[in-house]
């Protein structure tokens, strides 16, 4: 795939150019859990608000207001197109055909719609929110963030001339081409593309999923944007997130603290009863890994797997390995997927602590193992547990130094759209890094009462 990024940028017409072009163009496991929701909770109401952690960066001064309302109008006219329902309805999907369910695709054709919203300025930055039935606010998710990234984008492209805009993707295809030859070969390595979400473009990510693929061959094992799985005869990875678990723990968090802790073991019983036993990757960390391993029912160890999401990966996997020993559980048949602020240095580091090959084989430098962070821990050769690796901002949003004014117009940010509030009550995600807990400051209070600190870190939050 050729795509000339600069003249692009220098003749096109931003204003006629639609971020999404497809209600497809999201996270595949979004598409998962709007069906979780449809089949169960079809009438309760969320809201959905904005937030820019990277709060140095003033997006609100970056392009208009009215830019935003066009492009988020734009994705409320579109409509699933035929040809991606029949390939939802036929397609395999981790080796299962049939996943949606027939009334499902039919509601997805007929009658979903995506709820409206509220947006103001304030300071600088935009005040977005989505309020409405949940299966009407879900999927705004991520379309807002990568309408949001993409006009970031779109501002500082329109700050360069052409040949600054020729330096700029030349830097970005020559930093990407680097991380692509480091990964060439590696044995059984697995990654996959998890960089909707945080963007440069939808034609960088486009850009980069295909060289990804034609370069890495097997070891490149998917994307999680659907419609470049589609669209490219991809397969298509993801399963759930953290906003089940922040939801169904708002809906009985009035009740008992014993109803609260239970709420999370819950969302597994639902989702394996859902999908039939497919797609069983743990997301532990809503309300800390540590305490949800050390209650978790004793079917939870038959799952596939685990995503790490902040914790540190190297600990996590440590943790969820001695788990599984203890469970009886054999961690090599296990999977460990790492999926928060990787690079091509974590992805080798992680791939050799866990996968058992030898560091200077493919890292070519120091090992990035436990012992960084706690010097008693020895590494031991030989595959512990089944690494995979989710890239995400710094696959498809790495232009750190790459802009010719020596400016940092395309860094990434750290954006995000969560859950905030369940029938009108506040929802709360704690996390393994106490720098990313959601909600009012009470609530998050009284939640880590009930769940415990065990495991939490303070970490700065970097994408």
């Amino acid at each position: 795939m050729i795509v000339n990024f600069a003249e692009r940028a220098h003749n096109h017409n931003w204003e006629l150019d639609p971020v999404i072009r497809s209600l497809l163009d999201t996270d595949f496991y979004k598409l998962l859990m709007l069906q979780f929701i449809w089949k169960h909770y079809p009438k309760t109401r969320v809201t959905f608000s904005l937030l820019n952690r990277s709060t140095s960066v003033r997006l609100g001064d970056m392009f208009a207001r009215e830019e935003l309302i066009h492009q988020m109008e734009h994705v409320r006219r579109l409509r699933f197109r035929r040809s991606e329902l029949v390939w939802l309805a036929g397609n395999t999907f981790y080796g299962r055909r049939g996943i949606f369910e027939p009334a499902f695709l039919e509601w997805l054709e007929r009658d979903f719609r995506l709820s409206d919203y509220e947006l103001s300025v304030k300071d600088g930055q935009f005040d977005l929110s989505f309020d409405g039935l949940w299966i009407e606010t879900t999927m705004w998710e991520l379309y807002a963030l990568s309408i949001l990234d993409e006009l970031k984008t779109r501002a500082g492209l329109k700050e360069l001339r052409e040949f600054g805009l020729d330096i700029l993707y030349a830097r970005a295809k020559t930093k990407l081409w680097g991380k692509i030859e480091r990964l060439r070969g590696v044995p059984d390595l697995a990654v996959a593309d998890f960089g909707t979400r945080r963007r440069h473009s939808f034609l960088w990510q486009e850009y980069v999923v295909n060289a990804m693929a034609a370069n890495l061959g097997s070891a490149f094992t998917g994307t999680s944007n659907a419609f470049l799985a589609h669209k490219h005869d991809l397969e298509a990875i993801g399963t759930n997130a953290h906003e089940i678990p922040m939801v169904l723990a708002a809906l009985v968090a009035e009740g008992d603290d014993d109803a609260l802790r239970a709420s999370q073991y819950r969302v597994l019983e639902m989702w394996q009863k859902t999908y039939e036993g497919a797609l069983r990757i743990m997301l532990p960390d809503t309300f800390g890994t540590t305490q949800f391993l050390a209650n978790a029912p004793g079917w939870t160890a038959d799952w596939t797997g685990q995503r790490v999401d902040s914790k540190n990966p190297y600990l996590a996997g440590d943790e969820y390995i001695e788990w599984l020993k203890a469970h009886g559980r054999d961690p090599r048949e296990k999977r460990i997927i790492a999926s928060d602020a990787l690079d091509v240095d974590d992805i080798l580091g992680l791939h050799a602590y866990f996968g058992g090959t030898l560091a200077n084989d493919v890292t070519g430098g120091e090992f990035r193992s436990a012992a960084d962070f706690d010097d008693s821990r020895k590494w031991t050769p030989g595959r512990r547990i089944r690494f995979s690796a989710g890239w995400g901002t710094l696959l498809t949003n790495d232009f750190r130094g790459c802009d010719p004014a020596d400016g940092n117009n395309f860094d990434p940010i750290s954006l995000i759209c969560k859950v905030s509030t369940v029938e009108g009550k506040p929802a709360v995600k704690l996390s393994d890094n106490y720098a990313k807990a959601l909600g009012t400051p009470e609530e998050i209070e009284r939640y880590r009462r009930v769940f415990g600190t065990a495991g939490m870190t303070n970490i700065a939050v970097i994408t």
